[in-house]
Formats: C-alpha cells, structure tokens, sequence
C-alpha cells in the first residue's frame, strides 16, 4: 500500500545538491601488452595450460590532468566547451590455473589516457564511474628460461569499460515539497499449527497388521 502525504504538509526547502553540468556515456577499449613478466615464484611453464589464463580489471583512481577552453560550432552557435585529458588507473589480475598449487594469481596496475570534450568550465568537478569493465587474455606466451633466468610470459589483454562521465558542481537549490509518511507495515499472519504427517503403517500397531493414527 502506498503511503500518503500528510495534509498541509508543504514547505519550502533549500537543498544542497550536485547540479550536472554535462554527461556523456561511452565505451573505452584498448590493448595491454605484458612484456617479461615473471611468473609467481615456485610456478613454471608446464605447470599450467597458456589458454587457460584468465583475468578480471579493477579500476581504480582517476586522475583528470588538464582541461583547456576549444570553441565549437554546434547548430550554427559558437560555443566555448572543454578539452579534458583523464588519466584512468585499473589494475589488471591474471588468473593461473595449475594442476599442482591451485590457482596463482598476478595483479599489474596499469594507467591509460584519454580525452573527452565537455561542458566543465573551472571549478567544476569531472566525475567518471564505470557501469561495466571487462578483459580478456588475447594471448599468452610462457618463456621456461634457463639456468640463469627465471621463467617469464608476454601476454596480450584486451579490456573493455563502459563509463559514465559528469561534470558536476554543488548548488543549493529552492523546493517546495511535501513531507512524506512511513508505508504502512505488510500483514504477516501466522500460519496455523500444521501436524506432522503420520506414519501408521509402523507406529502403533494394533495387533492384525493395519496402523491407526
């Protein structure tokens, strides 16, 4: 049941909120090339399958590093916009599946940059968050070493993000609103007693072979 407002509730409220000054969604993707990488200490080349690695990426921090003013003409209007420069930070876990220790896993941080033209003049804050993320191993190649080295892989990671940028800056905003009342608490009878099924063929026994309850 939906609650109603209360009568004669109203009032006016000034609000702190983030006003969005603009917002894009888009989809980054890009390589990773891992070069010389040692594998986990004690794990060698035969110890697992190269196809079977797998990973996961994780972002991280992101850095906006510069934004600068560029004129644009949309629909036949200059406009001034910004030119943003966003350094991401993620950090790349590569799953090694071995037939002797279990999985071992190998975490790499990486940053990539991009640049994103935005309404986010001076004092706005730019805010990137991720609705998805995901990776791939392209390839992955294990070098057993020798005598003198250590056994190291190259690998090829694709990854793949889905984000969501704003530039946001707080306001304080005028409302008139309503006050608003609780919902009303959902019925939860009791269940009658229910008994338990009975088993007559066994318990008691009266003697010619029937049960009785």
């Amino acid at each position: 049941m939906q609650a109603k407002n209360l009568s004669g509730g109203q009032e006016l409220l000034c609000v702190n909120v983030d006003k969005v000054y603009d917002w894009v969604v888009n989809e980054a993707s890009f390589d990773i090339n891992i070069v010389d990488e040692d594998l986990p200490e004690g794990l060698d080349c035969d110890d697992f399958d190269p196809a079977e690695v797998t990973c996961t990426v994780t972002p991280e921090d992101v850095d906006i590093l510069t934004r600068e003013d560029r004129t644009f003409i949309i629909d036949g209007i200059e406009t001034t916009l910004q030119l943003v420069n966003i350094r991401k930070n993620f950090t790349v876990t590569l799953t090694i599946p071995t037939t002797t220790n279990g999985d071992e896993e190998v975490e790499l941080d990486f940053s990539r940059c991009e640049q994103v033209v935005l309404c986010a003049p001076a004092g706005t804050e730019i805010d990137v968050t991720y609705t998805d993320s995901d990776c791939f191993v392209c390839t992955f190649d294990c070098d057993p070493g020798d005598t003198d080295t250590d056994p190291t892989f190259d690998a090829s990671i694709n990854v793949n993000l889905c984000q969501s940028i704003q530039s946001t800056f707080p306001v304080t905003v005028e409302l008139v609103t309503e006050f608003c009342e609780p919902r009303d608490i959902l019925p939860t009878p009791c269940p009658s007693p229910v008994r338990p099924p009975q088993c007559p063929v066994v318990f008691p026994n009266n003697g010619n072979g029937n049960g009785g309850e």
